[in-house]
């Protein structure tokens, strides 16, 4: 039995945030964390994580408890198995009451086969001579922990003098087996050991130096391994991903390497495997900007768009940038191409801009059926996306398309949208309202910007939620749009501009509210037809309009 004062120890150690921040995307919500429920469905969250009491909730189905529960419920384990999967995680060594140290076995054999593997790499001159003319640093050998597998009699032969079990190495997967008879799964190849976030060796990745059909190969599924949780590089990229708020996710591991060597490291890879929903817990740590740099070839752009429509859905930040010319980010690098690299990452194609250019390019738009086509598949894409990103990317669609945004927008006919303009109006301005109370729960500091334009009573349908936010009390309309991941939060530059937009909705409203109230004294309608036009001109200037400016009015 695990000894408890062990599994105390352990629980001191983890932290409930980046345990289920491994299979569940956490967003912070004031002081704990929020997410959709693993354990049930739901569309909006009720699932919390609360750093300080180390315990999850969900408010949906009532499932709560620690991080022990937690990976319990979620990878179907027991109490043991449970503490001692979290126990290899975090490299804690557990103690058992009889006195053995257990638990922590896989991650021994990992790392003493990884050790090996990088004492190979110094006795082989053709692995050296490949790493040599790919542009790998001795520096960056040696913080990738880069090795050299040899045959399968040797691997074996090396397993059996350290006296370790060939069936725990077929386990972590380092062994196949076939009639009984084991084999090396890397062979003849360069090495590239594949950590979990927090650091630990959970498998291996090889490229081979013969002829072997496939280049590339991992290691198989493993209680350990799991590709489509994992990215490599990242237990490395990690610190720089929540200073620089960059992620860049590239094809494969020289990419990473080499990108790494060149000063961009908040580079990651894929393991052999599209970017999928199994992923974004990883990639909105830090809530950083993601760019997805493939290459430029068929299989890239396909890769690309797969992750666009993924990101885009999710509203990520950030875009897609393909290396043209048949050269890959570690090629350039090698080639001596930083800067141009740099440049490209400056400027990536925001992911809504590249599925639609994709659709729309991928369908002959000249040919009535060519054009349908496509209207139809950007009009299902646009259904998907958040309301302000189908409030910027319609007008684009519309344009490349030839069509008017009415037509494209989802849900809507023509007719629909000629006749419900006022509908969308207030639409907008439901959106906008939400946004500006929303970026104020999670950026207070914008405040005094947006109380010296304007106060509760301009909001048409959420001015009860701006209340309680401002006086600081809880309201269940705020806690709906805190909840609403669907609701954009501005930085600065993009508060100011839709404080703008929301103005002058507002002074225009109020202007052809003005002109048609003949009650008003005549001298009174005229003061307040000048002040509102000023106020207008004043915000089509890109300048805002000062609160007390026209609070007297």
């Amino acid at each position: 039995m695990i000894d408890n004062n062990s599994i105390e120890q352990l629980k001191q150690t983890i932290d409930i945030v980046d345990v289920v921040g491994n299979y569940v995307e956490l967003k912070k919500n004031g002081s704990n964390f929020k997410g959709l429920c693993p354990f049930h469905d739901e569309k909006t969250p009720s699932f919390i994580v609360s750093p300080s009491r180390q315990t999850f909730k969900c408010f949906g189905c009532g499932i709560g408890g620690d991080a022990i529960k937690f990976l319990m419920e979620f990878e179907k384990l027991n109490y043991p198995e449970a503490i001692e999967k979290l126990a290899s995680q975090y490299n804690f060594t557990l103690r058992y009451t009889k006195g053995q140290e257990s638990g922590n076995r896989e991650r021994r054999i990992l790392e003493t086969i990884g050790r090996w593997y990088r004492a190979n790499l110094e006795r082989n001159e053709g692995a050296k001579n490949y790493l040599k003319q790919r542009g790998v640093s001795l520096a960056s050998i040696e913080k990738f922990g880069l090795g050299y597998a040899p045959s399968s009699e040797e691997t074996l032969a090396f397993l059996q003098r350290t006296l370790i079990p060939l069936q725990k190495a077929e386990e972590v997967g380092l062994l196949g087996s076939e009639r009984g008879r084991y084999y090396a799964r890397l062979i003849e190849r360069v090495i590239f050991p594949i950590f979990s976030p927090s650091g630990m060796p959970v498998g291996f990745g090889g490229r081979t130096l013969g002829n072997h059909p496939a280049k590339y190969i991992n290691s198989p599924q493993t209680k350990l391994f799991n590709k489509s949780r994992l990215l490599y590089g990242y237990h490395l990229a990690k610190e720089q991903i929540y200073r620089k708020k960059r992620l860049i996710v590239v094809e494969g591991y020289m990419d990473v390497i080499m990108l790494h060597q060149a000063g961009f490291q908040t580079a990651v890879a894929t393991l052999g495997t599209a970017l999928t929903k199994d992923h974004l817990p990883l990639l909105t740590k830090g809530e950083p900007e993601v760019i997805v740099a493939y290459d430029g070839d068929a299989a890239g752009i396909e890769a690309a768009m797969k992750a666009a429509l993924l990101l885009s859905r999710h509203n990520f930040a950030g875009g897609v940038i393909l290396f043209e010319g048949g050269m890959d980010p570690a090629d350039m690098v090698n080639a001596g191409n930083a800067d141009t690299i740099e440049a490209l990452f400056a400027a990536p194609i925001p992911f809504a801009k590249f599925v639609i250019d994709r659709m729309v390019a991928s369908s002959d738009i000249h040919t009535p059926r060519g054009k349908e086509e496509a209207f139809r598949n950007v009009r299902n894409y646009l259904q998907t996306l958040s309301p302000f990103l189908l409030e910027e990317y319609l007008p684009y669609a519309s344009s490349l398309l030839g069509i008017s945004s009415a037509r494209l927008k989802p849900g809507r006919s023509a007719t629909e949208a000629a006749k419900g303009a006022e509908a969308s109006i207030l639409t907008l301005s439901d959106i906008a309202e939400k946004s500006i109370i929303k970026t104020l729960l999670k950026t207070p500091t914008l405040t005094d910007m947006v109380l010296d334009v304007m106060d509760a009573s301009m909001f048409r349908t959420h001015k009860e939620a701006f209340t309680a936010l401002m006086e600081g009390r809880e309201n269940s309309e705020l806690l709906q749009i805190d909840f609403d991941d669907s609701i954009k939060i501005y930085s600065e530059e993009e508060l100011k501009k839709q404080l703008n937009y929301f103005l002058r909705r507002y002074y225009e409203k109020a202007l052809d509210i003005i002109k048609k109230y003949d009650k008003l004294p005549l001298e009174k309608k005229m003061f307040y037809l000048r002040k509102y036009k000023e106020y207008i001109n004043q915000l089509k200037r890109g300048e805002l309009v000062p609160y007390e400016s026209h609070s007297t009015l």
